[in-house]
């Protein structure tokens, strides 16, 4: 069947803060695409699915409710918490194990949105 979640978009109010935000917290240059007069900023990820990008929308603001997606962060968790503080974002649950599902840390992204970063390993 594949995977179940094969793409997301992650609504944003200013996509260059955005991506400055998640270039540092995931440790990857994000760059800014637009199609059809639509600017965003896709995530790493491997093609063509399993991804998503940063969308200017007001229509939907950001939001500390509704899914929270999980972001990986394997191998550099410390130091993707570390990016977010310095990054204008906010910690709302540190590093913690979830069981056998290794370890995450839930946080607010500059733009307002409740995010999860996921690590197998510590």
């Amino acid at each position: 069947m594949g995977n179940q979640v094969v793409w997301f978009d992650l609504p944003v109010l200013d996509l260059d803060r955005a991506m400055k935000f998640y270039s540092d917290v995931l440790g990857a240059e994000l760059n800014k695409d637009e199609h059809d007069g639509f600017t965003f900023a896709v995530l790493p990820h491997e093609k063509p699915f399993n991804g998503g990008c940063l969308v200017p929308n007001q229509e939907n603001p950001p939001s500390r409710n509704g899914v929270m997606i999980y972001l990986n962060v394997d191998n550099r968790i410390d130091e993707a918490i570390t990016a977010v503080t310095q990054n204008g974002g906010e910690i709302l649950q540190d590093k913690h194990q979830i069981g056998p599902f290794g370890y995450r840390a839930i946080i607010v992204d500059t733009e307002g949105n409740r995010v999860a970063l996921h690590a197998e390993n510590n």
